[in-house]
């Protein structure tokens, strides 16, 4: 069996018996030398190495709390030595002791520098990994078994990309990175092994989307602190492809990049923030896939979300309702070579001309106006001592903390953090107080109150489990420019529209406020606001508004539609090379087998919420006598609905006319006479919705509607 096992020896015993056979004495048929001799031949030939190779490494501790740890291995005498698609990498096995196998993110890096991905938060608080081998022709994946995971199983990376005609001989490193403290463990051993009928590398040739290619030199990506790599990003235009061998033509250049996220940070795929720095270190603003110039960014890694674009619809309807939400731009990731499957770019939430436009907070803003804005807070965990302030009305589980955001808690001067919270806790007093529906003493002449009025209604539509409670963000401007908080922007809806299986997550019934607050602590806010009539009758007005707009059914199926064209050549590729269609990922309450069945669902399911909430908001929304009307004079309104201007145009010639503008609430907002038949007027400084024009002229009059809309 020794000898049989070497190619080499195999070789010449069968050339010994070759040249022995022809010349023995005894009789032997002229078929079987043939056949011996074609068997010599062939091996001389073609080179014969269909036995596997396998090298065995040793282990040694595995420390806990993010440190991250290689356990090298010394390939040599490797034969044939290149790596492609006749020979190459087959498996990796593994013996490793270790309790709850979650924390584990384990990695295989190539003497050339390339890490693939064998396994990243599997088995839940399950122990071990025995007799563990991780191989691309097994029938079941990682991902979808259970500790001590003994057997093979498909990796969560493709381990094919090694067999790209690199040299296989060298140092390889089995990376292990425990990513929680608190327990620590063990890789006893470890062994690959080589041989023919190779997995081939992820078929990559161009895409229709940017590409981004980080190459981190031999580091790391941790969650912190960041390192420090290069970038680039090929974006050849729309309609154009892009491919890996193209020029970096969007950026090139440095980052300072980390692991961001919570609970996403389980998740295999994983998201990133980067900062883009330049060669001494200092941010540098750069325009990114069309976005306006900055120096923070987020790459958020879509997985749980299998439509790939729950975040992409929330940041869509932020904008349309009139506010700041972060722009956002599809490409294809690529790390040290290896494919890692379509992501989403996205503006990070800060103080920017081009984002969250509030005044520039310094520390030494501690006086008058000065001190008065701007901040970004926001509810969520906290980061520890001196990061945020803790409110004082609890939730239903524990306390409710306002984290600074930006300025970040290090950042602000002691009077800076004393002015804030107080600015909330003024407004929380006031709220909680008997006379919080005041008109002029009460919690209104303290917030925006319309930015409070959108935010919960696509928390509402998105029925977040995460919303209110989590990833909620809430800004304060200097008083000289605007004294009231806003709510907002928007963040994190990749649970929302009906993924995730608790909390009411799935149902499309019942108020998501009410419910988040069964699961987390959720501000007295929301409740108290609904005990206030006029709030509820604006929240009403503005839903119908909406309804009519951005919240019907043609505009959001339309908007899915869109985003499901711009994926749907990318998304195989995500989908060959994270397959979990048709495979529960925490939470998901429904698994569809197909990424169609994943559109379906929720546009099923936002169909089926919003049938739910015209039954169910509470209120009424009187036109206060603005109900449409006209005389024999007829008024066209073009372009209806309008973006940043309409005009008016009567049938006839007139003398002289006034415009009024209102509200659905009936409040006048525009006031304009002219003479003629036509006018051009700006409504750029009008939030989008429904208003009323109404005009007199002569003796004619009337009242049409149109709608703002962006």
């Amino acid at each position: 069996m020794l000898i049989l096992s070497n190619p080499l020896l195999v070789f010449l015993l069968s050339c010994i018996m070759y040249r022995s056979l022809i010349f023995i004495p005894f009789p032997i048929d002229l078929f079987s030398k043939l056949l011996l001799g074609i068997g010599c031949v062939l091996m001389v030939c073609f080179p014969f190495y269909t036995s596997a190779q396998t090298f065995t490494g040793t282990g040694g501790l595995i420390p806990d709390n993010g440190t991250v740890v290689d356990f090298p291995l010394n390939v040599s005498g490797l034969t044939p030595g290149t790596l492609d698609n006749s020979f190459g990498l087959l498996t990796v096995c593994m013996n490793i002791t270790h309790t709850w196998d979650a924390d584990l993110d384990v990695q295989l890096v190539s003497p050339g520098g390339m890490a693939i991905l064998l396994f990243s938060g599997v088995g839940g608080s399950g122990d071990d990994f025995l007799n563990t081998c991780l191989d691309m022709s097994a029938p079941n994946p990682i991902g979808s078994a259970g500790a001590p995971f003994t057997g093979s199983f498909r990796p969560m990376g493709m381990l094919g990309n090694f067999n790209n005609g690199s040299n296989g001989n060298g140092v390889w490193k089995l990376r292990i990175t425990d990513t929680y403290p608190a327990d620590q463990g063990n890789l006893l051993d470890w062994s690959i092994s080589f041989g023919a009928n190779p997995p081939q590398p992820f078929p990559f040739t161009d895409s229709d989307l940017p590409l981004i290619v980080i190459t981190t030199n031999g580091q790391t990506i941790l969650n912190d602190p960041r390192i420090v790599c290069d970038m680039g990003i090929i974006d050849n235009g729309p309609g154009n492809r892009n491919a890996l061998t193209d020029m970096y033509n969007n950026y090139n250049g440095r980052i300072a990049i980390e692991i961001r996220g919570s609970s996403s940070q389980s998740f295999p795929k994983k998201s990133y923030a980067f900062e883009t720095q330049n060669l001494s270190g200092a941010n540098l603003n750069v325009p990114l896939l069309g976005m306006p110039a900055e120096n923070d960014w987020i790459l958020y890694a879509p997985y749980t979300d299998k439509t790939m674009m729950r975040d992409a619809l929330a940041y869509r309807l932020g904008r349309d309702l009139g506010a700041y939400a972060p722009r956002y731009a599809f490409a294809e990731l690529f790390i040290n070579g290896q494919y890692m499957g379509v992501y989403c770019l996205e503006e990070k939430i800060k103080r920017d001309n081009n984002r969250v436009n509030i005044a520039t907070l310094t520390t030494t803003d501690t006086t008058g106006n000065e001190l008065t804005g701007g901040y970004i807070l926001k509810i969520d965990r906290t980061d520890g001592p001196g990061s945020y302030f803790t409110s004082a009305y609890p939730g239903n589980f524990g306390n409710i903390n306002f984290v600074y955001s930006d300025p970040e808690g290090h950042e602000l001067h002691p009077l800076q953090k004393n002015y804030i919270e107080t600015t909330i806790d003024h407004f929380e007093d006031v709220l909680a107080g008997p006379q919080f529906m005041h008109p002029q003493n009460g919690y209104r002449k303290l917030i925006h109150v319309p930015s409070f009025i959108d935010y919960f209604l696509v928390n509402e539509l998105s029925n977040n489990v995460d919303g209110f409670r989590l990833s909620t963000f809430l800004y304060k401007n200097k008083n000289s420019i605007d004294s009231l908080i806003h709510m907002g922007p928007l963040w994190d809806y990749n649970l929302g529209f009906g993924n995730a299986d608790y909390c009411s997550g799935a149902s499309t019934s019942g108020w998501s406020y009410i419910h988040s607050g069964n699961c987390g602590d959720v501000p007295f806010w929301w409740d108290r606001f609904m005990q206030d009539s006029t709030f509820v009758r604006e929240l009403r007005c503005r839903y119908e508004e909406l309804r009519q707009t951005f919240f019907s059914a043609s505009y959001l199926n339309g908007f899915i539609d869109s985003v499901a064209q711009v994926l749907n050549e990318s998304k195989d590729r995500n989908y060959l090379a994270w397959p979990i269609l048709g495979t529960y990922v925490w939470p998901n309450p429904f698994v569809g087998n197909t990424y169609q069945q994943e559109i379906v669902y929720m546009k099923s399911w936002i169909n089926s919420r919003l049938n739910w909430m015209d039954a169910n908001i509470p209120g009424a929304c009187p036109n206060l006598g603005l109900a449409e009307h006209s005389s024999a004079l007829y008024l066209a309104l073009f372009p209806n609905p309008a973006n940043t201007q309409i005009t008016f145009a009567f049938s006839s010639s007139t003398v002289i006319t006034d415009l009024f503008i209102y509200d659905r609430l009936g409040k006048l907002l525009k006031q304009q006479q002219f003479s003629g038949s036509q006018l051009t007027l700006s409504v750029e400084d009008l939030s989008p919705g429904i208003y009323f024009v109404q005009w007199n002229s002569g003796s004619n009059q009337g009242v049409q509607k149109f709608v703002i809309s962006r």
